[in-house]
């Protein structure tokens, strides 16, 4: 595909929203590849980092190399997703922890318009797309539901956690993020790329490289072969995972982390009404509303800006 210039900073952009997404629990990267447009072509692109791939390079043959990763494109979208995860985790964790309800009221829109999005792209329904589609609402919902675990921060366990949520990244409606929480991991991976700890973050990005590389070959051939089931489950992956980032929440019960610190362990999704009566916040009720609608919003807009132009 030939791309001049501007195309390439737009897909640093849509990059930088896929990175901007990933560092949010509840929120997938996966979801605004796809709205952009990228999502197969990235699958395929990274499923093309292999053995043949590694022949072209030991035997000097680079510019082939080159070619046949897509190495441009690549690099321009992990270059938009490195900018933002390094750029916004501080900014999103001081969000979460000040603003909960308006941060998540925004993505619950971004998800509930990003379901209907990928929704409407399946060619075909039948028995098989609709049972595959309500799978992924079981099996995402069910995953939202699983009690965190305590941070393992060995390096064999950093590693199996890259490798483990780069997958989840790259699959709309399943947070790598979340997934992170799920592991206990959240919080230290974050801190670690807020403090620079570079042994953390090189361990945690080679498991990130072979778990995507892994996954990918698997996700394009589901694609090939069976693709429109396969979108059925990924948008019923995004309908599941609202349950997740329903922004009224009461936490029931917490626990003490190993550093003393007091988090939530069990939190179970309330009427918005009863939150304000808890928090004494009338406002926050109307301005979470309008961030909803425009989180809603912004993915039809996104989707008339990057609908792919027509070829004879």
């Amino acid at each position: 595909m030939n791309r001049t210039t501007k195309d390439y900073l737009v897909l640093v952009l849509k990059g930088m929203g896929m990175g901007a997404a990933d560092v949010v629990p509840g929120v997938s990267g996966g979801t605004i590849a796809f709205i952009t447009g990228i999502y197969e072509e990235l699958i395929n692109s990274i499923k093309s980092i292999n053995l043949n791939a590694l022949k072209l390079i030991l035997s000097g043959k680079i510019a082939d190399f080159w070619k046949a990763i897509n190495g441009t494109f690549l690099v321009c979208v992990l270059l938009g997703i490195g900018i933002s995860v390094f750029s916004l985790a501080k900014g999103l964790k001081y969000l979460l922890d000040n603003h909960p309800v308006l941060v998540w009221s925004f993505f619950f829109g971004l998800i509930v318009a990003s379901a209907i999005y990928v929704a409407r792209t399946i060619k075909k329904w039948n028995i098989p797309t609709v049972v595959a589609g309500i799978a992924g609402i079981i099996v995402a919902y069910f995953i939202t539901v699983i009690t965190p675990a305590e941070a393992n921060t060995t390096t064999w366990f950093i590693f199996v956690s890259g490798a483990i949520a780069i997958c989840a990244m790259i699959l709309p409606g399943i947070s790598g993020s979340f997934i992170l929480v799920l592991l206990g991991m959240y919080k230290f991976v974050l801190d670690a790329v807020g403090n620079l700890q570079i042994a953390v973050i090189l361990t945690f990005m080679v498991g990130a490289a072979i778990g995507i590389i892994t996954f990918s070959n698997i996700l394009s051939w589901l694609l090939k072969k069976f693709h429109n089931q396969t979108i059925a489950v990924l948008a019923g992956f995004m309908v599941g995972s609202l349950n997740k980032v329903w922004p009224w929440k009461q936490v029931t019960e917490t626990f003490t982390d190993r550093h003393g610190e007091i988090k939530p362990l069990v939190e179970v999704n309330i009427l918005p009404g009863t939150y304000e009566q808890i928090t004494g916040d009338n406002a926050l009720l109307v301005g979470a509303i309008l961030l909803a609608v425009a989180g809603f919003a912004i993915i039809f807009i996104i989707e008339g800006l990057t609908k792919p132009k027509k070829t004879n």
